[in-house]
């Protein structure tokens, strides 16, 4: 299997979602930015691996020759894990899906834009960060496309980076479903189009483990007898994340 890692032994793989570093504001995003470091920091004693499943910016767009300002402490963080060797695999968001090849050329990690399947020590992991999956939200599909679209993308570039980054983060963080604020209803499973994707999924082909980021509300359930929905939750309000140590997945809570 391409995609089947090894823990070495003593170490555990980490997995965090949603952090939307840039909103609402610099002095806030700071102050978790900070908290998320220390967390980088703390699992580095231990990381056989780390998955992050997008929005870790909550405003992302690269130009040939520039990229945003900003969180370079945890960028740094992330290519001091990677340059050890440890692997590193980031799954592109709604709000860095406009990612191109930074984080693969300069921090040297994998990029991932679409869902994929893991084996970590003879467990299956079906990972992605979660928008624009299962049969609703078609109005989102459609703009994804479009944002995804090469034209777009290259006609956004024409705009001057100070002018195209201030509008961007303007919208995004204008958006209160983009800024991270989730419907109350997707709390509940019977409401939950991601829960209902991964029972799908795991209908075609079983499945220990399907991670998800995204709706920003942490839980795991039990969408079988053998297998689990968890979603990583956020960084804004719960700042929580799951480690495996290679026979046990775990939803926790980092202590601010």
């Amino acid at each position: 299997m391409e995609n089947k890692i090894a823990i070495p032994k003593g170490k555990k793989v980490f997995f965090a979602s949603d952090n939307h570093l840039g909103a609402p504001n610099f002095n806030e995003s700071k102050i978790r930015e900070s908290h998320f470091l220390k967390w980088l920091n703390y699992v580095d004693k231990e990381v056989g691996a780390l998955f992050l499943l997008g929005d870790l910016f909550d405003f992302w767009y690269e130009y040939k020759t520039v990229v945003p300002k900003g969180f370079v402490r945890v960028l740094g963080k992330i290519a001091e894990i990677s340059d050890r060797g440890i692997p590193v695999y980031f799954f592109v968001g709604n709000h860095d899906q406009w990612m191109i090849n930074y984080f693969e050329e300069e921090l040297g990690i994998k990029v991932y834009y679409q869902t994929r399947e893991f084996q970590i020590e003879g467990k299956t992991f079906f990972i992605g960060h979660g928008d624009g999956l299962g049969p609703n939200d078609i109005g989102y599909k459609i703009m994804k496309k479009i944002f995804r679209n090469s034209f777009f993308q290259t006609m956004f570039r024409w705009i001057h980076p100070d002018i195209g980054m201030k509008l961007g983060h303007y919208f995004s963080v204008k958006n209160k479903i983009i800024s991270g604020k989730r419907n109350e209803k997707l709390q509940k499973q019977e409401n939950n189009w991601l829960i209902d994707y991964a029972k799908m999924k795991n209908k075609v082909k079983k499945r220990d483990f399907y991670l998800f980021g995204h709706q920003h509300y942490p839980c795991d359930i039990k969408i079988d007898k053998e297998s689990r929905y968890i979603n990583l939750g956020d960084w804004i309000d719960h700042y929580s994340y799951a480690e495996f140590d290679g026979d046990e997945l775990k939803l926790k809570y980092w202590d601010i």
